[in-house]
């Protein structure tokens, strides 16, 4: 029995020395063999119990170091995963940042280029606006030049038909019997006979105009007779509109001067313009070859266009509200006339 408990004190004593130096619920202190050997039953029981409460207390404490450690190691795990989860977010955003930066050089070059061509098409633009407008400016000279031409031919054209009579009316084929002279012959005798006695009224030539007859057309075309002298025209011509009603063998005819087919648009124009004015006694007249003439406060006043006819009717508000309407009307003619142009 002694050996054993000799044993079983050696184990104790053992166990005894595990226990932590720090250990707060019992002191444990450094028993010899002969303390150990006197000590009593109790208190071998109560070592014994502290040291087994001591070597729970450090599994515990081994157990929460290792609960730690792993705490620890997976931590560092997620960190290293972080890390490489961050490196690779920084190597794609490098990535992007150097295909952002060459999509902003290629973008540089492209606006270089386009600035370059639109610098160039700027000028090429501004080339072919300089040459439209020389274009146009060429255009409106030689629309000037035409215009000026067309009227200078207007004139000759005039002046040429100047001792011409042109008669309307007179029916197709009536000339066959005595000729287009001998009809006029038998107009001044029908109408003027004092004229038809006067031997110095001489016809120099006569025809019809347009020379081809249009068998659709229902009027007759005119008579052109030319006389020797413009005297002997207008001679006739104050006849007529002194006699106002003209005949050829009983039917109704008319007796007008020949002029050219722009000095007749030109007098055309100034028809409504002359139907206003006789409505209110102006005693309009159209002269020769294309001018208004009517009576204003007592004068005679005469215009070769419409535009000096608008700034004078301007100084004059009696004149103005007479002639407005119709003015209005003519100015609006005119611009559709442009647009269509």
């Amino acid at each position: 029995m002694p050996n054993n408990k000799r044993k079983n004190q050696g184990n104790k004593n053992k166990e005894v020395t595990m226990k932590p130096s720090n250990e707060k619920d019992t002191p444990i202190q450094d028993y010899e063999d002969d303390d150990i050997e006197e000590m009593q039953e109790a208190d071998l029981k109560k070592l014994i119990r502290t040291l087994r409460s001591s070597q729970k207390q450090i599994l515990e404490l081994q157990k929460s170091l290792m609960d730690k450690i792993e705490n620890l190691s997976r931590e560092n795990e997620i960190l290293r995963r972080n890390q490489n989860e961050t490196k690779q977010l920084v190597q794609q955003e490098t990535v992007i940042v150097t295909e952002v930066k060459n999509s902003i050089d290629q973008m540089k070059n492209t606006i270089e280029s386009l600035t370059n061509r639109m610098g160039e098409a700027e000028e090429r633009i501004s080339d072919l606006e300089d040459r439209e407008q020389e274009r146009i400016q060429s255009d409106q000279r030689k629309e000037e030049e035409i215009r000026n031409l067309k009227h200078i031919v207007g004139n000759l054209q005039d002046t040429i038909k100047k001792p011409n009579i042109r008669v309307l009316g007179v029916p197709e084929g009536m000339e066959r019997e005595k000729g287009l002279e001998g009809l006029f012959s038998e107009i001044l005798a029908e109408n003027f006979p004092g004229l038809e006695k006067d031997r110095e009224i001489l016809v120099q030539e006569a025809h019809r105009t347009p020379k081809k007859h249009n068998q659709k057309r229902s009027s007759p075309r005119h008579v052109v007779i030319k006389l020797s002298t413009v005297k002997h025209k207008e001679k006739i011509l104050k006849c007529a509109r002194e006699k106002r009603q003209i005949t050829l063998r009983g039917s109704p005819i008319r007796l007008t001067a020949d002029f050219s087919s722009e000095t007749l648009q030109a007098r055309r124009e100034w028809r409504d313009i002359a139907q206003v004015l006789r409505e209110k006694n102006c005693q309009p007249r159209i002269l020769y070859p294309a001018k208004l003439s009517f009576v204003n406060e007592g004068e005679i006043k005469t215009f070769h266009s419409k535009q000096k006819l608008k700034e004078f009717v301007a100084t004059r508000p009696a004149l103005q509200k007479m002639l407005k309407d119709v003015l209005h009307t003519e100015t609006q003619k005119h611009g559709h006339q442009y647009e269509r142009r």
